[in-house]
C-alpha cells in the first residue's frame, strides 16, 4: 500500500535540473512501485502454550487474538496462560533444572545454542516476515536486523557456555535455577533472544512471556527450540495479558527475574518482588538525549537522527527522542531533517522501500496522538510532511516539533513513538544540564568532530549508552542498561552474564 505520495521522484531529472530531491517529493513525480515481501511466514490459525517441550492447550481453555496493526486483521488464536499453566510451566522447568540441564557440561549446552541459532539462520526470511505482521515494523528493519541479530546473541553466548571460568576467574559458577522473563513488544523476537541466550548458557532453565500484542515470533521460536531437541522443561513459553507475567514473576521457584518494559510496570514489579531475594534485570523507559553540535558532520548527523527517532516507528526504549542542536547549526539541521523526512516512505510494512511502518497498537497510536496534542497546546511548533496514510492500520506520519522547552510534556515524557522534540543549546555544559534534566538515563548520542568532546559527554552525560557519531548500534558483546529510571543490571556481553550465575 503506497504512501507518503504513492509515488517516488524521478531522481536523474531532478538531478539534471540542479533540484534537490525532497523539494520535489510531491512535485514532479512517476508512478511508486512497490515491493511487497513473498516469503511465507508459515503462521498457524492457533498457537498453543509451549510447557515441557510440547505445545498444550491452556488449562481454562481461553485464547486470544494477535492482529495485523498495518490493516487490522486477524494473525492467529494464542493459548491464554493462566495460574495452572504458570505452575506446570515451573513444575517442568524444576524438573529440567534439577535434571538434563542442571547437570550438563557447558560444551555440552552451547551445541544447542549454536544450533538454535542455525536453525534461526535457515528461517529467517520467514520469521522477519511474521514479525514484520505481528509488529507492524517495517521488512527491511526485521529482515536487516532483528532476525539477524536475534542469532548473533545465540551464536555469541554459545561461545560463553563451555568458557564460564573466566567470567569470575578464581570463583566457582553456578546456575541461579529458574528465571522467569517477560519480553516487551517493540522487539519481539530479538529481546527474547537477548533474554533466553545468556540464561541457557549459564545452565539455566526458563519460563517466558511475550508481549500480549505480539506473541507470534516466541511461538514460533518454540518451534525451533523444539527442532534443536533442548530436553523438555528446559524453555516454557507462555502467552497471555500482563497478569500472566505478574504470575510468572511471583512464583517462588522463579530464581531471576528480568523485565523489560515501562518505568510504570517495573515498579510495580519490584514492589511486588521485594524481600522474596530473587535477582532482577529491569531495562524500563528512556528519554535519550541525541546532541549535535556545530562541528558535526551534519549530513551523516541527520542520517544518524532519523534513525535514532523514526527506526521502529520510535518504539524504541533508547530512541534519540530529544534532539539538542547547537545554536549556531540549529536551522541548518532542521532544514536538512524536514527535506530528509520528506522522502521517508510510510506505508505497508511487508513492503521492501518502506521506512516507517504501522504503530503496534490502536491505544499506542492514540497515545502518540495525546503527546502530540499536548505539545500543540503547549506551545510547541509541529511539523509533519504531507502524508497520505493507509485507510486501515495505525499510522502516524514522522513528526517534528520545534520552540521546545524542557518543561513541555514531550520533552519530558517517553512517547514511544515516531515524535521528535528539538531543544537548542549554546554551550556544552548547557548540553549536558539539558541532556541529564530527566528522570531517565538510558542513552544518549553525540555528534562532534572533536575526539575530547567526545570523552567529556560520555563522561558526563548520566546514561548507560552513549554512542559518538552514530546511534543506535547494537552488539551481543557489549553490555546495555540503563541508571535512574531506566532501570538496572546489564544485559549482553560479560556483565550480563554474570547477572545470570551465581559465584561461589
Amino acid at each position: 500500500m503506497p504512501t507518503l505520495a504513492d509515488k517516488k521522484p524521478n531522481r536523474p531529472a531532478q538531478r539534471a535540473q540542479g533540484r534537490p530531491a525532497a523539494e520535489l517529493i510531491f512535485g514532479d513525480l512517476w508512478e511508486y512501485d512497490p515491493a511487497p515481501e513473498t516469503a511465507d511466514p508459515k503462521i498457524k490459525s492457533r498457537y498453543d502454550l509451549f510447557i515441557g517441550g510440547k505445545f498444550v492447550p491452556p488449562a481454562s481453555g481461553k485464547y486470544f487474538d494477535t492482529i495485523n496493526p498495518a490493516n487490522e486483521t486477524k494473525l492467529a488464536e494464542m493459548a491464554l496462560a493462566g495460574a495452572d499453566d504458570v505452575a506446570a510451566a515451573y513444575r517442568a522447568a524444576q524438573k529440567a533444572q534439577d535434571g538434563a540441564w542442571g547437570k550438563m557440561p557447558g560444551k555440552e549446552r552451547a551445541k544447542y545454542l549454536y544450533r538454535i541459532a542455525r536453525l534461526l539462520q535457515d528461517r529467517a526470511r520467514e520469521f522477519a516476515v511474521a514479525e514484520t505482521m505481528d509488529n507492524g515494523k517495517p521488512i527491511k528493519e526485521t529482515r536487516d536486523f532483528d532476525v539477524p541479530m536475534a542469532a548473533a546473541h545465540f551464536f555469541y553466548h554459545a561461545g560463553w557456555a563451555d568458557k564460564l571460568a573466566y567470567i569470575a576467574p578464581g570463583r566457582r559458577v553456578a546456575p541461579l535455577g529458574i528465571v522467569g522473563q517477560v519480553i516487551p513488544w517493540n522487539f519481539p523476537l530479538l529481546m527474547m533472544a537477548w533474554k533466553l541466550a545468556p540464561a541457557l548458557a549459564m545452565g539455566n532453565c526458563a519460563v517466558i512471556k511475550p508481549a500480549t500484542n505480539t506473541p507470534l515470533s516466541a511461538l514460533k521460536l518454540a518451534e525451533i527450540i523444539q527442532d534443536a531437541g533442548l530436553p523438555p522443561g528446559v524453555v516454557n513459553i507462555l502467552s497471555g495479558p500482563g497478569s500472566t507475567g505478574g504470575l510468572i514473576m511471583a512464583h517462588p521457584q522463579a530464581a531471576k527475574i528480568a523485565f523489560t518494559g515501562s518505568t510504570e510496570v517495573g515498579k510495580v514489579i519490584m514492589r511486588s518482588v521485594a524481600g522474596t531475594g530473587k535477582r532482577m534485570t529491569m531495562e524500563l523507559g528512556g528519554k535519550a538525549a541525541n546532541i549535535v553540535f556545530d562541528d558535526a558532520p551534519l549530513d551523516q548527523a541527520v542520517e544518524g537522527i532519523v534513525n535514532g527517532i523514526f527506526f521502529n516507528q520510535g518504539q524504541v526504549c533508547c530512541a534519540g527522542s530529544r534532539l539538542l542542536v547547537h545554536e549556531p547549526v540549529a536551522d541548518a539541521v532542521v532544514a536538512k531533517l524536514r527535506h530528509r523526512l520528506k522522502v521517508l516512505r510510510v506505508g505497508d510494512p511487508l513492503d521492501k522501500n518502506t521506512d516507517v511502518g504501522a504503530i503496534v497498537s490502536r491505544d499506542q497510536l492514540e497515545t502518540v496522538r495525546g503527546y502530540i496534542d499536548a505539545g500543540v497546546q503547549e506551545g510547541a511548533k509541529l511539523w509533519q510532511p504531507p502524508c497520505r496514510l493507509p485507510a486501515k492500520g495505525f499510522f502516524l506520519p514522522p513528526t517534528l516539533f520545534t520552540g521546545v522547552t524542557q518543561s513541555h510534556r514531550i520533552a519530558r515524557e517517553e512517547i514511544f513513538g515516531p515524535v521528535l522534540a528539538i531543544i537548542t543549546f549554546r554551550t556544552v555544559e548547557e548540553a549536558i544540564e539539558k541532556a541529564n534534566n530527566t528522570e531517565y538515563g538510558l542513552s544518549a548520542g553525540v555528534w562532534t568532530d572533536k575526539g575530547s568532546r567526545i570523552l567529556k559527554m560520555s563522561t558526563e552525560l548520566k546514561a548507560g549508552v552513549v554512542w559518538a557519531n552514530t546511534f543506535n548500534k547494537f552488539d551481543p558483546a557489549s553490555p546495555f542498561g540503563g541508571y535512574k529510571e531506566s532501570g538496572f543490571g546489564r544485559e549482553g556481553g560479560r556483565q550480563g552474564l554474570l547477572d545470570y550465575c551465581k559465584l561461589v
